[in-house]
């Protein structure tokens, strides 16, 4: 469901589903009333400190390796620019347009927190430009998550100040432009607030954010077709037992074999115990298993991701309360990287099993059924590259789920001698949810084509619903076509609004 009512930002209460409405539905911001307070006391601070000629850490002083070097007075507003100019280094294809929506959030929220002393002025200008969809272009590469995502923020914050490119009317143009055309106008950046734009873990984060999102709406699609193609192959429910659960008591596991019992109610396929075999392979009877532990796997990415985005991220910060400006390593992404890491593997593991039903199905020795489902083998090879295609992107996944965060490069001249690289671990993590979906996929149709053989109106009412969707998109297997459209039919139609909808009411009680 698409919100439209304004999201009061206050820097505490963002959920992955507020960023997902914001970043892909436009869902508009305003600033909670309290903001202003927390923010004039920390600015306050940054104009005290620098009335008294204090050294502080990038208000006063140079960067990284050039943290003693102080900077005069009268070049301390040129010092923030030239930092968003020599830090917007990145390399590579932008960021999807969603995931620079969601940074400019994320760091609006940690600004809003009050704890980085800079102007209201800079959260409102990122706000209008979320809210008037002026989206700065970021490249997607350059990151190696600590001292902050400096390279993807420094191509963000430049839009704010009137450089750098922007998508604008669905056009890409100088951010100049962008500002003109939507009637923003360009701040001029003063001290620490270069620092603090840049100085945050929000391009690893918002890819997370989303991802934990989407990966949501998966989990449940991963139940819901693994029921069909239970039914299809003729399984055996009893292993779904709520007994079974209550002995081995982790959540994840008994919330999917609650799912996959629900699904199954009034199938006219599913067997029991020695009716055709005694047990199911792996891939179907371990599917609470399975499915579970990634269920509880993303709960805990969710909850990490969620504790980040609702985080002061920056350096120094200042507390009013303590008048102290703190250098520390709030900007250090590890705790991010990690759970993206995880999240790569949880991911990757709902494909992996996915990929070993749709070979029973397409299997005549495992699924009894005509060999890769269709009726006239030989002249037509059916849904047998389906499975190539599952087994090559598994695969790949299997690569991608090298884990990020385990590796470290130092930089600024070894000032910086320990990162996280969170921002490579979430574009693995991304890659994985889009070869996820298309397993996902092709199971949908390969379990259709499957019911179709064996009659769809034997299926549980609650799968005949997931056939019925399925075909809407994509037509029987008669003879052979070519499959890449239906597959990319059937990707794009798994995370619809529609098929959002559908998922919540097969999995409501």
């Amino acid at each position: 469901m698409i919100d439209h009512r304004p999201w009061p930002l206050d820097g505490h209460t963002l959920t992955a589903h507020t960023v997902y409405q914001v970043a892909v539905h436009h869902q508009p911001v305003t600033i909670a009333p309290e903001v202003a307070h927390h923010m004039a006391a920390s600015r306050h601070m940054v104009e005290r400190y620098l009335a008294e000629e204090r050294i502080v850490y990038g208000v006063t002083t140079g960067f990284g390796r050039f943290s003693d070097v102080v900077i005069p007075e009268n070049s301390r507003q040129i010092l923030q620019l030239n930092l968003l100019r020599s830090h917007a280094a990145g390399v590579g294809v932008p960021f999807d347009p969603a995931i620079s929506r969601a940074m400019l959030l994320l760091r609006a929220n940690a600004l809003a927190k009050g704890y980085s002393g800079v102007r209201l002025e800079v959260v409102d200008t990122l706000l209008a430009m979320l809210n008037r969809d002026v989206t700065p272009v970021i490249p997607c590469q350059g990151s190696v998550g600590a001292s902050g995502d400096l390279a993807p923020l420094a191509h963000l914050a430049l839009v704010l100040v009137g450089e750098g490119e922007a998508w604008f009317a669905g056009q890409r143009m100088p951010g100049k432009k962008a500002l003109e055309l939507s009637g923003i106008s360009p701040i001029r950046l003063e001290a620490k607030e270069g620092l603090a734009l840049i100085n945050g873990t929000q391009a690893m984060t918002a890819m997370g954010a989303l991802a934990v999102h989407r990966a949501g709406v998966l989990a449940d699609w991963a139940d819901i077709l693994g029921a069909v193609s239970t039914e299809v192959l003729r399984g055996i429910p009893a292993a779904f037992s709520e007994a079974v659960a209550l002995v081995r008591p982790h959540p994840g596991m008994a919330k999917s074999a609650r799912n996959l019992r629900h699904l199954l109610q009034g199938s006219q396929l599913t067997t029991n115990p020695g009716e055709l075999r005694v047990q199911d392979a792996y891939s179907i009877r371990c599917m609470p298993q399975v499915h579970g532990a990634s269920r509880e796997g993303l709960g805990h990415i969710t909850d990490v991701v969620t504790r980040e985005m609702n985080s002061a991220t920056d350096n120094p910060l200042l507390f009013d309360a303590l008048d102290m400006a703190i250098s520390a390593g709030n900007f250090h992404g590890q705790p991010v990287a990690l759970v993206l890491d995880y999240l790569a593997i949880v991911l990757a593991e709902w494909a992996n099993i996915s990929e070993r039903r749709i070979e029973r199905m397409v299997n005549p020795a495992l699924s009894g059924l005509p060999a890769f489902l269709v009726a006239q083998g030989g002249l037509n090879s059916g849904l047998m590259l389906a499975q190539y295609t599952a087994a090559s992107l598994v695969s790949e996944n299997k690569v991608l789920a090298h884990p990020s965060s385990v590796d470290s490069i130092p930089t600024s001249a070894n000032q910086e001698d320990h990162v996280s690289m969170g921002t490579t671990a979430g574009r693995k993590a991304l890659q994985i949810m889009e070869n996820l979906v298309a397993v996902l996929a092709i199971e949908a149709i390969c379990a259709a084509q499957a019911a179709d053989l064996l009659g769809p109106q034997l299926l549980s009412p609650r799968s005949k619903r997931v056939y019925d969707f399925v075909r809407e998109t994509v037509a029987p297997w008669e003879t052979d076509r070519v499959l890449a459209t239906d597959i990319g039919s059937m990707v794009g139609r798994l995370e619809s609004i529609q098929a959002q909808a559908l998922v919540s009411s097969l999995l409501e009680s």
